[in-house]
């Protein structure tokens, strides 16, 4: 064989050590491709159906069809991105969405015609953010939105008319209000607002546009509350909060005697999502998410109906979308180890009928299951988490990839992943630890990570990899760890803070240094400084702690590999938190692996550069973990720079 020869041989060969009971190498665009059909939600009247397909172009786009079946026709026109994040308008003319431009994530509100598909921007206006998109049915061609038009730090409430795109300011912020509440009639009457004293939350009530705002819930720097929206009568607010308990609950605040009654709640968990009837203005069920999810009914009605679903398929549902009369939904089931399953639901009939799957090529992959796992910290606090390995193998000494949540006031949950599936695909057992700090658990558990970041937070991860080890499942010097955010930066204080511990690193938009991340937020996370400096540091009189918590000034401990990936508009993690590590690590002889995508954010939204970093991504792992790897091949259309 010539030596050009055996160099081709090599490139087309999968890079790893090939294992005869693993099953086939899913091909990476069927798991970081565009889905087939996606994000399904009924128009109000129940007639038609939207969701999101690729167009020719392979560019995300609404698609509407009638309910009982036809043609689909595409009602955007977006150019690159790929729409996300859509709305039905109660007019019955426009579908409404969110775009924003190279991940800079100054989303614009776009109203498409549906009749010709043609589209207007409603809000226009360069280097301004749309959030919190509120519709109501009484008032089909009005849209109230949150806006940062009159000052970048602060949101304001407009009122746009989406057939004509007049744009009235409702109601200016009168301070640090994160979001806004509409009434039966669609006037703004709540708000939810961070005390800038405190760093706790409030809620505020005002009688009508223009009276006085009064605060009627108040919470710590370690509770969390927020209004969750009006009732029928003026004086009723339904509130999510955990001032009075441990966990998050659903409340029903009487505004007229401030008598509030609890209408649901759960002692270990927070509630996680909530269900309501839109006319009646009630909830009518509430999930909460333990290992897995679980939705309680409140409505009688409603109990029969999750009675019903709960027998379709296995897999954890949820109600995508309801018609305005509430007599039909669009139901999603969620596994483990399949496509999402989307159904159209008959409220008054009791049958649902099946539509289609996100992603048909899954159906025919075999994919790993997901177990709910836990063990105790270093410390004796229980970890909850989950566990993937591959399949066609024994769960025995496997390499291993710890995998790292974002936020870090977030946490992992129990279905399909598209990244574990990958991993276990390629040979690896996957940990997903829920940290303390994490979510979902009661503010207890939250606060348990209280400026413990790279410390007690980090721990916890350490010690889920040895718990893995202890149970024979992973091999101690071939664990990885990778995750994107605050994933990011625990991988980075990983090679860093515990040098040992690691084979090696993946890290995804992660900063590198708390005390540039926290002086380069965006002007509209001003709410969240007060939370940043509880939860955190105090940027003001912790400097030196915070350095002393950022992985930038221990590069010189690194002796692991490391890639890097990064989109350069990320407005959250500036670029300069990689680029400065990076040119720290080779100013220090520190060889690192470093990837920029210049039309990008925090995190890869086109698929063509989500291809591109997962292919990256499983070379290097398999050269440093002795995994399975597709071959890069040839990947059109990704911007992706080897810096």
């Amino acid at each position: 064989m010539t030596r050009f020869a055996l160099a081709a041989a090599l490139l087309a060969a999968p890079v790893g050590a090939a294992r005869a009971d693993l099953p086939p190498l899913i091909p990476r665009d069927v798991l970081f491709g565009n889905p087939e059909k996606a994000g399904v939600q009924v128009s109000p009247d129940g007639k038609q159906l939207a969701y999101l397909a690729p167009d020719e172009k392979n560019v995300l786009q609404v698609w509407v069809r009638p309910v009982a079946g036809g043609d689909a026709k595409r009602v955007t026109s977006d150019e690159k991105r790929g729409v996300r994040q859509y709305y039905w308008a109660y007019d019955g003319k426009h579908l409404l969405y969110l775009q924003d431009s190279g991940g800079d994530e100054n989303f614009h509100l776009y109203a498409a015609e549906l009749a010709t598909g043609k589209t207007r921007d409603l809000t226009p206006h360069a280097g301004v953010r749309v959030q919190g998109v509120d519709l109501d049915e009484k008032f089909p061609d009005t849209v109230v939105v949150g806006m940062n038009k009159r000052t970048k730090a602060a949101f304001d409430a407009h009122r746009i008319t989406i057939s004509t795109g007049e744009d009235k300011l409702d109601t200016e912020n009168p301070g640090l209000v994160l979001s806004w509440t509409t009434d039966k009639d669609f006037v703004v009457r709540a708000a939810t607002a961070v005390n800038p004293k405190t760093g706790g939350y409030d809620v505020m009530v005002r009688a009508k546009p223009g009276a006085e705002w009064k605060t009627v819930k108040t919470y710590t720097n370690e509770e969390q509350g927020q209004a969750a929206g009006f009732g029928a009568d003026a004086d009723t607010l339904y509130v999510i909060g955990n001032d009075k308990s441990n966990t998050m609950r659903l409340t029903k605040l009487n505004l007229a005697d401030g008598k509030e009654e609890v209408i649901a709640e759960d002692k270990e968990y927070d509630l996680s999502g909530a269900m309501i009837d839109n006319r009646k203005r009630v909830p009518l069920a509430v999930s909460v998410t333990r290992a897995r999810t679980e939705w309680t009914a409140l409505d009688p009605g409603v109990k029969a109906d999750f009675e019903v679903l709960a027998k379709v398929r296995r897999g954890d549902f949820g109600v995508n979308s309801q018609t305005a009369d509430g007599s039909k939904w669009v139901v999603a089931f969620t596994t483990d180890d399949g496509p999402v399953s989307y159904y159209l639901y008959d409220r008054g009939t009791k049958k649902a009928d099946f539509l289609f799957v996100n992603n048909s090529k899954l159906e025919k992959a075999q994919l790993a299951r997901t177990e709910p796992v836990s063990y105790a910290a270093k410390d004796g606090l229980t970890i909850h988490g989950y566990l993937t390995t591959p399949v066609g193998v024994p769960a025995k000494n496997l390499p291993t990839v710890l995998l790292v949540h974002g936020g870090p006031w977030a946490r992992d949950n129990w279905g399909y992943n598209p990244q574990v599936q990958f991993l276990a695909n390629r040979g690896y057992a996957v940990m997903q630890v829920n940290f303390r700090g994490s979510t979902g658990y009661g503010k207890t558990f939250l606060n348990a990570g209280n400026k413990e970041w790279a410390g007690k937070m980090h721990q916890d991860l350490v010690d889920g990899k040895a718990w893995l080890v202890g149970k024979g499942v992973a091999d101690p010097k071939k664990v990885a760890i990778m995750g994107g955010s605050y994933g990011g930066y625990a991988t980075l204080v990983g090679l860093t803070f515990t040098p040992d511990e690691f084979a090696c690193g993946v890290d995804i938009v992660g900063p590198s240094n708390i005390v540039t991340l926290l002086k380069t937020i965006p002007a509209y996370w001003a709410p969240a400084k007060a939370l940043f400096a509880k939860r955190v540091g105090n940027l003001e009189t912790e400097e030196e702690f915070l350095k002393d918590r950022s992985p930038l000034f221990k590069v010189n401990y690194i002796t692991k590999p490391l890639l890097i990936g990064q989109g350069k508009n990320d407005p959250r993690v500036k670029v300069a938190e990689s680029d400065q590590i990076v040119e720290a690590m080779r100013r220090n002889g520190k060889a690192v692996e470093y990837v920029v995508y210049p039309d990008e954010g925090h995190g890869f939204a086109r698929p063509e550069n989500r291809l591109h970093f997962n292919a990256v991504t499983e070379q290097f792992l398999a050269r440093h973990l002795g995994g399975r790897a597709e071959p890069v091949g040839e990947i059109r259309g990704h911007s992706g720079e080897t810096k």
